[in-house]
C-alpha cells in the first residue's frame, strides 16, 4: 500500500533543495518550453517536475501535471501535481508559493497535501478524515458577514462583489489560497475566469472539503472536473451558504 503522506513529503523536501537557491532570481524564470495546457515553462517548473516524475514513475501511478500533461500507465491511482504552485511569485521574490499533491482512485479522492514552502507548512486532507495543518486539525471559519475576506479572481465579471465584502486579497497562489480559507483566514476563494486548471486546484479543493468549506461552480452546483492538466474551470469556495447565495447574485 502506498504511504502517500510519506511520498508527498518526501517529494515536497526534495523540490524544496533543489528550487529555494533560485528563488527571486532571473535564472528561475528562463522560457524552456510551452506546457500542454499552453502556459509557458519555466526553467524552476522544469527542475521541479523532473524531480516529481523520478519519485512517481516507479510507483507505475497515472501521473497529471502541469508541464507535462498526463501519463496514463492505466493504474487505478492517480496523482494529480502542481509543483509550484505559484511560481510567478516565486520567479519575482513574492514569499507565496507552494507544492500541490492529490491523489484520486479511479475519481474519487483519496488524500492530498499542499506544502508552502516558506513558512514550511504542511497541509492535507483525508477524505472522511479531516484537513490538518502541520497535524493540528483545521476548519473553516463562521462567517461574520460584517467582516467578509475574500480572494476574487475575475476579468470584470461581478466586479461589484468587492464593494460588497470587508476585505479582498489577490495572493496569486490558488491552492494555497484554499488552504487559508480551510485554516479559517478567509472566507472565500472565487476564480470566475473560466482560468484554473485541475492541478491548481485538486489538492486544495479537497482541504478545503474537508474543513468544511463548500466548493461549486460559478453556477453553484458542486464542482466536478476530470483528472487533466488542460480543463479550464471557475471556483467559487466559501465558508458559509450565505456568501455563496451573497456571490452568486453578484456574478
Amino acid at each position: 500500500m502506498y504511504e502517500w503522506n510519506e511520498i508527498a513529503l518526501n517529494l515536497a523536501k526534495d523540490i524544496e533543495r533543489e528550487i529555494m537557491p533560485l528563488f527571486g532570481t532571473k535564472k528561475a524564470g528562463e522560457f524552456i518550453g510551452v506546457s500542454p495546457s499552453g502556459d509557458k515553462t519555466k526553467f524552476v517548473d522544469k527542475i521541479a517536475e523532473d524531480i516529481v516524475l523520478e519519485y512517481l514513475k516507479p510507483l507505475g501511478v497515472n501521473i497529471i501535471s502541469e508541464e507535462i500533461g498526463s501519463i496514463d500507465t492505466g493504474s487505478e491511482y492517480s496523482v494529480i501535481v502542481d509543483p509550484i504552485d505559484g511560481s510567478f511569485n516565486f520567479i519575482h521574490g513574492i514569499p507565496i508559493f507552494g507544492f500541490s499533491f492529490a491523489v484520486f482512485k479511479k475519481k474519487k479522492p483519496v488524500y492530498s497535501m499542499l506544502y508552502e514552502f516558506m513558512p514550511k507548512n504542511v497541509y492535507e486532507g483525508i477524505p472522511g478524515e479531516g484537513a490538518y495543518l502541520n497535524g493540528d486539525r483545521i476548519r473553516v471559519k463562521t462567517l461574520n458577514e460584517k467582516s467578509i475576506s475574500i480572494s476574487f479572481y475575475t476579468r470584470g465579471r461581478g466586479a461589484k462583489l468587492v464593494e460588497k465584502v470587508r476585505r479582498t486579497r489577490v495572493l496569486g497562489a490558488i491552492a494555497i489560497e484554499l488552504a487559508y480559507l480551510a485554516r479559517g483566514s478567509l472566507d472565500g476563494v472565487i476564480d470566475i475566469r473560466n482560468y484554473v486548471r485541475p492541478t491548481d486546484i485538486a489538492a486544495g479543493y479537497i482541504i478545503a472539503k474537508e474543513a468544511g468549506a463548500i466548493v461549486s461552480d460559478d453556477k453553484g452546483k458542486e464542482i466536478s472536473f476530470d483528472l487533466s492538466a488542460s480543463e479550464k474551470l471557475n471556483i467559487i469556495a466559501v465558508n458559509d451558504e450565505r456568501l455563496l447565495k451573497l456571490i452568486l447574485e453578484e456574478i
